[in-house]
């Protein structure tokens, strides 16, 4: 049986690729699928740099805005979301153009990374939340010292896959990264068009601080102070996202306005830093200069489906 058409865009953050899929997307009637893992909440529009109704030019975008934060959600159970709506939009003769850059859950969607190889224990799944509650840094330690490579490759403040990570050694003896699978070995089910955008370092590093400003007077401050005044946790996943954590700093208290939002340019350079060395470990991307004419880029993209 032939494979049904996917194209991915995939890149750091502030590279362009959703102007670049909007403009693929009137090219191939296509519709766009958020891989984003901090898109897919409400009220985080600013933020997570989820794309205006103009921005989006009437083109279809998916799985943006479709969770409450206070909602915790894993990449298994968002590639099983995903892949039914690729399904959908294939079942209507529309090509899916999944954008995101989040690698671990665009990995998930495009390959069977198999996240679900170990069930969850709420028993266990209890014990471990009231202990981080209790002692965040001691679970932490734990994890390193029971999974050191899959411990360095998380936030030291994300305590969903700290505690998923300890529950899955606590289940089975073994550590949680032994039951993810290596994507560079693995054969997507799709036919499969892997596009990514980058450019230089410099002119990456000012477009993230430039759109850091932007967001700030966009209302993201006040984006952040409703999420706080609604009970939003700052351990909760929606709180990891960059600028919400740093900002939460701020409303406590603990730092300067000016000092949280050096903070989260920082931060995002050296996230964006982190997800260029995760894509360019796949070689099937095929890298185009994001600064080039959108139009351009999606041109190129179109003419090699």
């Amino acid at each position: 049986m032939s494979k049904t058409p996917l194209v991915a865009i995939v890149g750091p953050t502030a590279s362009g690729k959703t102007a670049v899929a909007v403009a693929l997307a009137h090219l191939c009637e296509g519709e766009i699928v958020s891989a984003d893992s901090m898109q897919v909440y409400r009220g985080m529009e600013i933020g997570t740099a989820q794309p205006a109704m103009a921005e989006r030019e009437g083109i279809p975008h998916h799985l943006m805005g479709v969770l409450d934060p206070k909602e915790s959600f894993s990449a298994a159970q968002f590639a099983a979301l995903a892949q039914q709506t690729i399904a959908d939009i294939q079942s209507r003769n529309k090509m899916p153009i999944l954008v995101g850059g989040s690698g671990l859950y665009v990995n998930a969607i495009i390959y069977d990374m198999g996240f679900d190889a170990v069930q969850s224990d709420p028993a266990i799944r209890d014990r471990l939340s009231q202990e981080w509650e209790e002692d965040s840094r001691s679970l932490r330690k734990k994890l390193m010292d029971v999974d050191h490579a899959y411990a360095v490759k998380i936030h030291e403040n994300d305590a969903r896959r700290t505690i998923r990570a300890l529950e899955v050694y606590a289940l089975t003896g073994s550590p949680f990264s032994s039951f993810t699978k290596d994507f560079r070995t693995l054969e997507s089910p799709y036919d499969l068009s892997l596009f990514g955008l980058t450019m230089e370092r410099e002119i990456l590093y000012d477009r993230i601080n430039r759109r850091v400003d932007q967001m700030m007077d966009l209302g993201l401050l006040n984006e952040v102070q409703n999420l706080f005044n609604q009970g939003i946790s700052r351990e909760s996943t929606a709180m990891q996202g960059l600028g919400y954590k740093e900002l939460v700093d701020y409303l406590e208290g603990k730092c300067t306005l000016e000092e949280a939002l050096e903070t989260v340019k920082r931060e995002s350079r050296r996230f964006a830093k982190r997800q260029l060395t995760w894509f360019r470990r796949d070689d099937r991307i095929c890298w185009l200069d994001g600064t080039k004419n959108v139009h351009e880029n999606a041109t190129w993209m179109y003419e090699n489906l």
